[in-house]
């Protein structure tokens, strides 16, 4: 497998594919395959997994870095 990507999906999750480690805040792993959607909207009811809510809450977020936006 290649290294991991992470993709932004507009009005959507970010989408992470390839071998990689997930973490809880604590620094426990969480199981997960090599291919996941993690939450982006804050209203899935199974974070920190995408389950879709954002297409009912009409979620929408820039689908683009921002220049400078970073600290």
């Amino acid at each position: 497998m290649s290294d991991p990507t992470i993709q932004v999906l507009p009005k959507g999750p970010y989408l992470i594919a390839g071998k990689f480690t997930l973490l809880d805040a604590s620094g426990n792993r969480i199981e997960a395959g090599e291919k996941i959607a993690l939450c982006r909207c804050g209203a899935s009811t199974n974070k920190p997994f995408c389950d879709g809510t954002h297409s009912k809450i009409g979620f929408d977020a820039a689908a683009a870095a921002v220049p400078k936006s970073a600290e």
